[in-house]
């Protein structure tokens, strides 16, 4: 046997071992929502002004930053990083999230709701303190120090009333076939996110005043952790997500046609996941989403992200802790293919 497979099968089992089932699974379970409901569904607003958007704090604001003491509630053991609960002294409950994805995702969701799209109101802190913490975690104990204090942590803000009543499907939406989901899928590929599965997208119900507005269901990609990296599951995971060297290197349109564009996101898995299956085949129908796209949908994406600054660009890296220099070095990238798209 040679070396290089040797090593391969030294490293399947390892793989194998880097993705519970028990969180996907559970995921899987979640009802899917029924897409005959009286309720209006609402993918995407027509954005007010697009150049003012505040792309350092995002959709929730400065006013909505987290601060004060935070208390541990309980750990969440949905997905693959490590996540847990707590609650600030205002008695706002906020989900904490550890490791790879916490950077990567607090730039996604600005960028997301600049242009129009819903998300969840997200924030980046580089040192976070949590009281009354438990012994031990299931998940990411090696990432807390002593003191209970953490590193780069993503926190995601609870909304007063919110309810999350089910995932929505990419095949199968209210939405099929228009411009606005084109436009979802065409903004996935120049975020590189390559973990699409439905498991991640989520329909929250929501109630506005009703003698103005009648209750509405919106839909959202609600993970965007998988982002700014290779553009597809591969091994190291450190390349998939948040990685500035991977983001250069991936290739973002394969083709274009006279009335349709191809992107290269999400694209096949590296073959080293054939360990994991149901992960592996998952991810590659998955492909689909990037391709065929109609042209004109394209364009449209491309002329709402155009009015974005550099500066508004540069602000949403700088507000997920990342170095000067990968700042500069992730908006080049972003900017370039945001130009891309304009001029097709």
């Amino acid at each position: 046997m040679s070396r290089k497979i040797k090593l391969v099968s030294l490293l399947l089992p390892v793989i194998a071992l880097s993705f519970p089932a028990s969180g996907a699974m559970k995921k899987r379970l979640e009802a899917k929502v029924e897409t005959t409901g009286s309720e209006p569904a609402v993918l995407w607003r027509d954005p007010t002004d697009i150049k003012t958007s505040d792309l350092f704090y995002g959709p929730g604001g400065k006013e909505h930053q987290p601060h004060g003491t935070f208390r541990f509630l309980k750990e969440d053991l949905d997905g693959t990083n490590p996540k847990f609960i707590v609650r600030d002294d205002a008695g706002v409950k906020w989900k904490a999230k550890l490791g790879s994805e916490a950077r990567p995702e607090t730039v996604a969701t600005r960028l997301v709701w600049a242009v129009g799209y819903f998300t969840n109101e997200d924030y980046f802190l580089p040192n976070f303190q949590v009281e009354n913490m438990p012994a031990r975690l299931h998940r990411g104990q090696k990432l807390i120090a002593p003191g209970n204090s953490m590193h780069n942590v993503r926190l995601k803000r609870y909304m007063e009333g919110e309810q999350k009543i089910g995932n929505w499907e990419w095949r199968h939406s209210p939405f099929t076939g228009t411009r606005e989901l084109n436009g979802l899928r065409v903004l996935m590929a120049l975020l590189n996110n390559w973990d699409l599965t439905d498991e991640n997208n989520a329909v929250y119900a929501e109630e506005y005043d009703r003698k103005k507005n009648p209750a509405e269901r919106i839909y959202m990609v609600s993970d965007l952790g998988s982002t700014f990296g290779t553009g597809r599951l591969t091994w190291p995971l450190r390349n998939a997500r948040g990685n500035l060297r991977a983001y250069c290197h991936s290739r973002f349109i394969s083709k274009v046609g006279t009335d349709y564009v191809d992107f290269r996101v999400p694209t096949r898995p590296a073959l080293f996941f054939l360990a994991t299956p149901r992960e592996y085949f998952s991810k590659l129908k998955l492909r689909w989403i990037g391709r065929h796209v109609p042209r004109d949908d394209v364009k449209w994406l491309g002329q709402l992200l155009a009015q974005l600054s550099p500066d508004q660009i540069r602000d949403a890296f700088r507000a997920a802790g990342y170095s000067p220099q990968e700042v500069e070095g992730f908006a080049d990238v972003l900017q370039n293919r945001i130009a891309t798209l304009e001029d097709l």
